[in-house]
């Protein structure tokens, strides 16, 4: 209740405003929506325009900037070590060697380097590029909060806490947790792979030697009518390194096909399905189900992803070229 006449109530209520104002305009780690708004304000169009053309080329680049971004943040905090070039980063993980869309980075960065030598940052243009992305195959957009710096340090063990394949929900859990990330976040996350896509190797024994129940057995939780068509896709003694749609309904738009998939026991990775089969994430799935909530708080979640880790102020630094250190 606040008391007191009403000169004091006004200014009481208008800087409740502004505060709450702010909070939508700064990230949670001190970046802020607009950060190269009279350093560099064409930034955020030339990184949409430089996805935009890429996209157009191929349409798979959206999942691959989205899954990049991800992985980036996931390892060191969003300081595009992701991108460093060198014999033990982490760019030779096993969990990053399908990882793509570096050239739309590198693009990127060339056009503002041009237009504002040292200023925009690989760590931003990535984090503009998954949500433009996005956008490109018919998610909704959201604010991104700018200012990151780039890292200086990237080393292959950075991946050993990326979420697995197989990873059980409490696993999956603890993993986003210990980044500032709640289960609501964990699911909405998952959910971009309504566009991504896995090599066979990563699922080819739920179908054939699911050895959790017993040798040669087949995963219980997949739909036996869905069974053939994943048979298909990846045969036993097939290319393990063919890549298959996350979401095979509608693998090139962002939609809540996916969702709906685990609903009928055909989500592709054990560790998609398992967001069905656990009470604490089901109640989850099936809210977001619902398209306007999926993708409203898939953006609000990729916010706070976004700022896990970041570099601001003195801390790292602005990389003249995406993949090597200044």
């Amino acid at each position: 209740m606040v008391s007191g006449n009403s000169n004091e109530i006004f200014i009481f209520w208008t800087l409740l405003l502004l505060a709450t104002s702010a909070s939508l305009v700064h990230g949670h780690k001190g970046t802020r929506v607009g950060f190269y708004s009279t350093t560099c304000p064409q930034a955020e169009s030339i990184v949409s325009s430089t996805v935009q053309s890429h996209f157009n080329s191929d349409h798979t680049v959206a999942a691959g900037l989205l899954r990049m971004h991800f992985h980036d943040c996931f390892m060191r905090g969003c300081d595009a070590s992701v991108l460093i070039d060198g014999p033990n980063t982490q760019k030779k993980a096993e969990a990053n060697l399908g990882l793509r869309g570096y050239e739309v980075i590198d693009d990127a960065k060339t056009q503002l380097e041009a237009a504002c030598p040292g200023v925009v940052s690989c760590a931003d243009i990535l984090a503009l590029a998954a949500r433009d992305s996005v956008v490109l195959v018919n998610g909704s957009s959201w604010a991104v909060p700018t200012g990151r710096r780039d890292g200086r340090v990237s080393l292959v063990s950075d991946a050993d806490n990326l979420p697995a394949f197989n990873d059980s929900i409490d696993v999956q859990k603890q993993k986003f947790s210990a980044l500032g990330l709640n289960t609501q976040d964990l699911v909405a996350l998952v959910g971009g792979h309504t566009i991504g896509t896995s090599a066979c190797q990563f699922f080819q024994y739920r179908m054939y030697n699911f050895t959790k129940v017993r040798n040669g057995a087949v995963d219980p939780s997949i739909n036996l009518a869905f069974l053939p068509q994943l048979r298909e896709l990846c045969p036993q003694y097939g290319d393990v390194s063919k890549r298959v749609a996350l979401d095979t309904h509608s693998p090139n738009r962002f939609d809540t096909s996916y969702f709906r998939n685990l609903r009928i026991g055909q989500g592709i990775l054990e560790s998609d399905q398992m967001l069905w089969n656990d009470a604490s994430t089901k109640a989850i799935v099936q809210h977001l189900l619902l398209g306007l909530n999926f993708k409203v708080e898939f953006g609000n979640s990729m916010i706070k992803m976004s700022n896990i880790g970041v570099k601001i102020g003195n801390a790292g630094e602005i990389r003249q070229v995406c993949s090597k250190i200044n």
